[in-house]
């Protein structure tokens, strides 16, 4: 059991905070806190009262007004009666039946109850969001094709190389287990991290630091790919979790997305902020992508359309967006060369003069000022 008493948890800036306080005498009820701090990666400050406060000389505050969330066990409400009223105090308890503890948690200024064990994945969640530190989530974009050979990896991957080349945190997923592999096409297939396969089996919620470390780092970005064994597919639990550790880091996330809408890739799709549909100017793609775009559209409410040339006789980037009844996020340019440039294991995008790198660096500047910006 939780409940809410008044007012809400407190904001937390973004990057690692210290992990919280507990404040506790019940050794039982203690070794539950440590065991879920230890489950949300946190490492917690342990007092049996209201630590004492720092000198007003210091110019710093004690851990009872720092610490980014407080957990008062039942047994010690008494005892922080009078501690300075402040936010992110959660009385914990384990007696289902005893209706003092909402008088209690008043008088000591808590946000919320909390009885063990039925609270305990909230308490992991929470203690996890002030351990990692919350802000602005990241802004994430999907890219599929409207037909096969389309580019839309080629452009995902574009795309993350020029947000990690400017300065933002980028992590690039492939949600496609049967693409190949984006660790492939960024020249990356043997760099040591983890693959989709080794997530399988997630559940709950995934520490987004934890994952970012985990995963090859390559071209200044952190890359989530399928490997070459015979695992095809993730539980949709598991795409849910991964996907919402990745966008709690912040900056930007791309997912370069099948063309086939499963359980798993409508989980995706759920947690996107952008989709771009790349579409070749000929008629028989137009076609192809429109069926696409209707499945899409089902669970995405923003789907733009991305428009590749060479066009077919009258055909132009407007006329596909206009068949489509999507909103024109621009050409997508051919550069010559990239085909060599993926040979010689250079990603696409690495040429930051280049015309695909120039689309992706306007396509985040005007993404970005739309949505509020990164971090």
């Amino acid at each position: 059991m939780t409940g809410t008493i008044t007012h809400d948890p407190p904001p937390a800036a973004g990057g690692r905070q210290s992990g919280p306080l507990i404040v506790t005498e019940d050794t039982e009820l203690l070794d539950d806190l440590l065991r879920l701090c230890a489950a949300a990666g946190a490492t917690p400050e342990v007092h049996h009262s209201v630590p004492a406060a720092a000198p007003a000389s210091s110019g710093q505050r004690g851990s009872w007004e720092a610490a980014p969330l407080v957990l008062v066990g039942d047994d010690a409400a008494r005892r922080v009666r009078g501690a300075a009223r402040r936010r992110g105090v959660v009385l914990v308890g384990r007696d289902q039946d005893d209706s003092g503890v909402w008088q209690r948690a008043v008088e000591i200024g808590a946000d919320h109850v909390l009885m063990l064990p039925d609270g305990e994945q909230w308490l992991v969640d929470r203690i996890a969001d002030v351990a990692e530190g919350i802000g602005r989530p990241a802004l994430t974009v999907g890219v599929i094709g409207g037909r096969g050979g389309a580019g839309a990896s080629t452009l995902a991957c574009a795309l993350a190389v020029t947000s990690a080349r400017e300065g933002l945190r980028s992590l690039l997923v492939d949600a496609d287990p049967l693409g190949g592999g984006l660790d492939v096409l960024l020249g990356g297939e043997t760099a040591e991290g983890l693959r989709w396969p080794a997530f399988a089996a997630s559940r709950g919620r995934v520490g987004g630091g934890a994952l970012e470390e985990s995963l090859p780092e390559l071209h200044s970005l952190r890359v989530l790919s399928w490997d070459r064994g015979e695992r095809v597919t993730v539980p949709p639990q598991a795409v849910r979790a991964v996907l919402a550790a990745a966008r709690r880091g912040g900056g930007t996330v791309v997912v370069d997305l099948p063309r086939r809408i499963d359980d798993g890739v409508a989980e995706v799709l759920a947690q996107l902020d952008v989709g771009l549909l790349v579409v070749p100017a000929e008629l028989r793609a137009v076609a192809a992508a429109d069926r696409v775009a209707t499945a899409v559209g089902m669970v995405l409410r923003d789907l733009r359309v991305a428009v590749r040339g060479p066009y077919a006789s009258g055909l132009d980037d407007r006329e596909v967006a206009r068949l489509l009844g999507l909103p024109l996020a621009g050409e997508v340019p051919v550069e010559s060369g990239l085909l060599r440039a993926t040979e010689s294991r250079r990603p696409p995008g690495a040429s930051a003069r280049g015309p695909l790198a120039r689309f992706c660096r306007g396509f985040w500047e005007r993404a970005l000022v739309e949505t509020g910006g990164a971090t």
